[in-house]
């Protein structure tokens, strides 16, 4: 049995009689003939009563219910096989938040390399909501990041939680306390990251509850945060427990209540074919994520 013998007797269903299919598949009648005459023998039914007039046996009916299901699986296999046979050449093309950028991803592309050398790999660094876009677009094959907000459209693998924390210069009158109210924080300037950045909805759901509006500075790149504190020694920044600091800013110990932020792998939903090469890298991270956890 092979896909032209399937479509030929597709091609018979949907024109009504042989000469018709034949003159469709621009094949001589007698061609279509031998063709039923070898799915018949291959299946070991009759497929059309005698006299050749397309009309269809009770056995005939069945597997006529069952073609084109039969022909569209036959075309996913080859697709499939085809692309198996490419995946060791190629490029993935990789969303991750700048936290990662240090430890996850440069390891994970080292072991990756080992098992793939020929296929190369694109890593974009940016927050939830641009490689959330990103992957609608088919610009990534999957991301590393946070859920975005409107997520029907992804499936989501929640891998660890990242959790906000609060910055200031060594010497700021908040250092050294424990358990700080978050409303303290109202009376200083607050430097955080933009209004698509993971946690800037936390902190504006936060904020809401206070009649007191504080003065809020943004900084796009979270990383950078730390560099404005310093020069502004009365504010408070915003960051990641991940984020570095440089030696003169600390962690100060706020209390604020829901601060974890689940980040993890993020696809587009209508990305139906995993490859090997694919697999293979999200494994990688998900072990060096958790080898992370286990040293810190």
């Amino acid at each position: 049995m092979d896909l032209k013998e399937l479509t030929t007797f597709q091609t018979i269903l949907q024109e009504g009689n042989f000469s018709k299919a034949a003159a469709k598949l621009n094949y001589a009648q007698s061609t279509i003939t031998n063709q039923v005459q070898r799915l018949e023998k291959e299946l070991g039914i009759k497929l059309f009563k005698r006299g050749w007039d397309s009309e269809l046996t009770a056995a005939g009916q069945i597997f006529a219910t069952e073609i084109d299901k039969l022909i569209q699986h036959w075309n996913y296999v080859a697709e499939q096989a085809k692309a198996l046979q490419k995946e060791e050449i190629g490029t993935l093309s990789i969303g991750g938040l700048e936290s990662l950028t240090e430890q996850i991803l440069p390891n994970s592309l080292k072991r990756f390399r080992d098992y793939k050398p020929n296929v190369s790999c694109h890593f974009v660094i940016g927050n939830t909501a641009s490689l959330s876009r990103s992957l609608l677009q088919n610009v990534l094959d999957f991301a590393l990041c946070g859920e975005p907000a409107e997520a029907a459209s992804f499936h989501f693998e929640p891998l660890y939680n990242e959790r906000i924390s609060f910055i200031a210069v060594d010497n700021h009158p908040l250092v050294g306390r424990d358990g700080i109210p978050f409303e303290e924080l109202l009376g200083y300037p607050i430097i955080s990251g933009g209004t698509t950045c993971l946690y800037y909805s936390r902190l504006s759901k936060q904020f809401s509850r206070y009649t007191e509006t504080p003065f809020l500075y943004t900084v796009s790149q979270i990383s950078a945060i730390a560099g404005f504190v310093q020069q502004i020694p009365s504010s408070i920044g915003a960051v990641l427990d991940s984020t570095p600091l440089p030696p003169n800013v600390v962690r100060i110990q706020v209390e604020l209540k829901d601060s974890a932020i689940p980040v993890g792998l993020l696809q587009a939903r209508n990305d139906e074919y995993i490859s090997s090469s694919k697999k293979l890298l999200m494994q990688y991270i998900k072990e060096e994520l958790e080898l992370d956890r286990r040293r810190n």
